[in-house]
């Protein structure tokens, strides 16, 4: 393994005198004190003021990374943005790449021998599937994780024992975003219970509201229908059990059982419902950030998605994110959690993003390392429209009331689920289930058959 260049201490001095001390008395110790204290001059030397806190990277200087993934702009933007001091300090240069087509091109790429030193994987599942052309993440990096996330989060960049991928960004799905100021006009109460959901949907429904109770997109070029996969994985914590959950996961519970049958009836109840959704077919062509917009415009009521979306609002569609109690705000929008069957039900789902790499390169190792650090971490929340399952990040650095709450909740979850689909085999996570999601949107099909097609693409054991 290569190493970095690391900053020295005193206490470094220290021990080396205590050495010379013992091998060749107090004239010996002197002389290896001033050895020490000038080697430790030069190599403090070669960190340019101002960048002590980026000596744990440096020696790569004129390299560059780049790192492969779905996010673009805006978003990339505000990436691109905290790796400014770190590639000034070290000398390497990120090259991001943002591609939506990522969960397609990143076979291509490695298949044709261009993999990217760094990618960042939307799910698990498909990590999983590059088990074979990762390398392995650096002790460095096993280390640092095992310091700043919970072993759930390192178990999900692990494949068959072997850590590949580090968590970067996360989000919490288990949320219904509203207008604060479109429900008090309109004297609407927050729902605390599935059932009390339904029965307002109904109320404005039947209301003089000119927009829906309902708007949603479920369209992402390739990745088309994942929207609608979040709504089936939200509704099966909460109709059925956190162990029901895992066996749907690794298919130990068939896709086609009853129990998932009963989950997606419930989903269709407001997913399929005309009278709040208005065209149901055209959810499968509208953007899932687009499906969002008209709780900002008014042309709907409620929107379920996860707490990433406030980024995309404000910055396409001119939100302002507020708190419930911000009610005379034009445009502003604000979250209340996705229900459970009853008000003391509180499961939480969640998705993130893990970093593998294709390159064993000491730079590409050194960026890899620097993602897990709550340096990083603080700084990139600072920017805004971001949070991470790091323990070290901070609350008061995520100034979006949302984030801040989705932020408590990863640390402090009781019964947390991160997204089925992204942790099951890349043919059914980011295959069969967001195509047979759309279908069932789009074409009204039979839930029935919808679940025994995807079951049908389960790869055999």
């Amino acid at each position: 393994m290569r190493h970095f260049v690391r900053r020295r201490t005193m206490l470094g001095v220290a021990t080396l005198s205590v050495a010379a001390l013992a091998l060749a008395g107090c004239a010996a110790e002197e002389e290896a004190a001033d050895t020490a204290a000038d080697s430790d001059s030069d190599a403090t030397s070669e960190v340019a003021a101002g960048c002590e806190a980026y000596a744990d990277y440096l020696g790569n200087e004129g390299e560059s990374v780049e790192i492969y993934t779905t996010i673009i702009e805006p978003e990339s933007t505000l990436f691109q943005e905290s790796f400014l001091e770190f590639e000034e300090c070290t000398g390497i240069t990120i090259e991001w790449n943002g591609d939506q087509a990522f969960e397609e091109q990143i076979a291509v790429r490695v298949a044709g021998g261009t993999a990217p030193d760094l990618a960042i994987f939307p799910q698990p599942g498909l990590l999983a599937s590059f088990a074979g052309d990762l390398v392995p993440a650096s002790d460095a990096v096993s280390a640092s994780v095992d310091s700043n996330y919970t072993a759930d989060w390192k178990n999900y960049g692990t494949v068959d024992g072997n850590f590949y991928a580090a968590p970067l960004g996360a989000n919490v799905k288990s949320f219904v975003w509203y207008s604060p100021k479109t429900f008090a006009d309109n004297g609407w109460d927050i729902p605390t219970t599935w059932a009390e959901l339904l029965t307002l949907s109904d109320e404005i429904a039947a209301s003089d509201f000119a927009g829906n109770a309902w708007c949603a997109g479920i369209e992402s070029g390739v990745a088309t229908g994942w929207a609608a996969t979040d709504w089936m994985e939200d509704l099966m914590l909460r109709f059925q059990d956190a162990a029901t959950y895992d066996a749907w996961v690794d298919n130990s519970m068939p896709f086609n059982d009853p129990k998932v049958a009963e989950v997606i009836a419930e989903a269709g109840k407001i997913l399929k419902n005309e009278d709040y959704m208005g065209n149901v077919s055209a959810i499968a062509t509208t953007s899932f950030s687009e499906g969002g917009s008209g709780v900002v415009d008014g042309s709907c009521a409620m929107h379920r998605q996860a707490s990433f979306l406030g980024g995309i609002l404000v910055g396409d569609y001119g939100a302002t994110v507020v708190s419930p109690e911000d009610t005379d705000v034009e445009g502003g929008i604000s979250t209340f959690y996705f229900p459970g069957v009853s008000a003391d039900s509180t499961p939480a789902l969640g998705g993130g993003e893990f970093v593998g790499a294709f390159s064993d390169s000491a730079a590409t190792q050194a960026v890899q390392l620097y993602l897990t650090s709550p340096e990083w971490n603080n700084d990139k929340a600072a920017l805004g429209g971001w949070f991470s399952p790091n323990l070290g990040l901070d609350t008061a650095n995520v100034a979006d009331p949302v984030n801040a709450v989705a932020v408590e909740i990863l640390q402090n979850a009781t019964t947390f689920r991160f997204d089925a689909s992204d942790l099951m085999p890349g043919e059914v996570g980011a295959g069969s289930f967001w195509t047979e999601m759309t279908a069932w949107i789009a074409e009204d099909k039979a839930d029935q058959a919808v679940l025994d097609a995807i079951q049908a693409t389960w790869p055999a054991s």
